[in-house]
């Protein structure tokens, strides 16, 4: 239990008044979270919010309101969501990387980006330092479990270097069967077969693009569908690649990827290291990189991870159940069994 010496309050005092209420949410739903996160009591008066609690959380609650008042002076809505995002970003503020762009510190910046179509904010400080490295960085590893966000925010921010004409390609690849990439007996053409397994990635494209410009660079090549085997042999210029699902490269798949990029380009690999479909005894081509590579100049490693997940609250817990379980034993597969299935 606090002292009484230990508590706080802070003012806190708003220009717009129709901003504020937007800020304060129906019936101060908003307010609620900040108090139930930081455990401080909030009163809001016209205004005007007057947060009690100790110093710390104080803080961390005025970061939080200053940065959500910021996103609707943008023009962006203030959700649930958002509320939560900026209420992780205040508490790991010094943890913010530290790049010449960014402002002056003392002020909590949130990474975002934009495109004609949308704006997407960083919502964690993970998600924060992921979109800050595709902006500094040639090649950016983004590894963590489902629902953090790592595929969407690639694609976005590829999204935003072609919009920009930063570069005239995007390239998106991925393993389409687990271990090799079988897909002869696939019916359809070679975009026909990979489309099931890219649809992730072309969900947020067409989320960040209008899509009839989706489906004009589909057309030009400006869009490209890659399986990862056939892009051997290519030197990529000028481009945005992305691949997805990268844990279940072999290590000469992911060499032979990493080697592709080419003058004026950019790389980012997604993937989540605990969902490897290889065969047992085989190496993760992407958990063997980040190894190598963990110390290379102009290469980012971001790990997300179960406090990252910015889906439902109940994927976090399902993740971090999976975590905790302790790891059983692989059976071989049937005898006559084939391999190579959809991963």
């Amino acid at each position: 239990m606090s002292h009484a010496s230990d508590i706080t309050h802070v003012v806190i005092a708003f220009d717009d008044n129709r901003l504020a209420s937007e800020l304060l949410g129906q019936f101060d739903q908003n307010l609620a979270i900040i108090e139930q996160k930081l455990g401080v009591e909030a009163v809001a008066r016209g205004n005007q919010v007057t947060v009690r609690g100790r110093p710390e959380a104080c803080a961390q609650a005025r970061l939080a309101l200053d940065l959500l008042y910021v996103r609707l002076q943008q023009g962006h809505e203030v959700g649930p969501a958002d509320v939560e995002g900026a209420i992780r970003m205040a508490i790991a503020d010094d943890e913010q990387l530290s790049l010449p762009s960014l402002e002056p510190k003392g002020r909590l910046a949130m990474a975002q980006i934009s495109t004609r179509r949308r704006t997407v904010m960083a919502r964690n400080p993970a998600q924060d330092a992921y979109i800050r490295a595709m902006d500094r960085a040639e090649l950016v590893f983004g590894m963590g479990p489902a629902g953090t966000g790592k595929t969407y925010l690639a694609v976005a921010y590829a999204a935003a270097l072609i919009e920009r004409g930063d570069v005239s390609r995007l390239i998106l690849s991925r393993p389409a069967v687990e271990a090799g990439e079988r897909l002869g007996f696939l019916p359809g053409d070679m975009k026909e077969k990979v489309d099931p397994y890219l649809r992730p990635l072309y969900d947020a494209l067409y989320d960040m693009m209008p899509p009839e410009k989706v489906e004009r660079g589909l057309t030009s090549g400006m869009i490209e569908v890659a399986p990862l085997a056939f892009m051997r042999g290519r030197t990529l210029a000028n481009a945005v690649v992305i691949l997805d699902e990268a844990q279940n490269t072999t290590s000469m798949q992911m060499k032979m990827f990493l080697t592709r990029l080419g003058e004026g380009s950019r790389m980012i690999v997604t993937g989540d290291p605990t969902q490897v479909d290889l065969p047992p005894g085989q190496i993760s081509g992407l958990v063997e990189a980040s190894e190598l590579l963990r110390d290379v100049p102009g290469i980012v490693q971001i790990k997300f991870t179960d406090v990252d997940v910015v889906r439902h609250p109940l994927v976090g817990r399902i993740v971090r159940a999976y975590d905790k379980a302790p790891p059983r034993p692989v059976s071989p597969p049937p005898r006559g069994a084939r391999s190579g299935g959809p991963a």
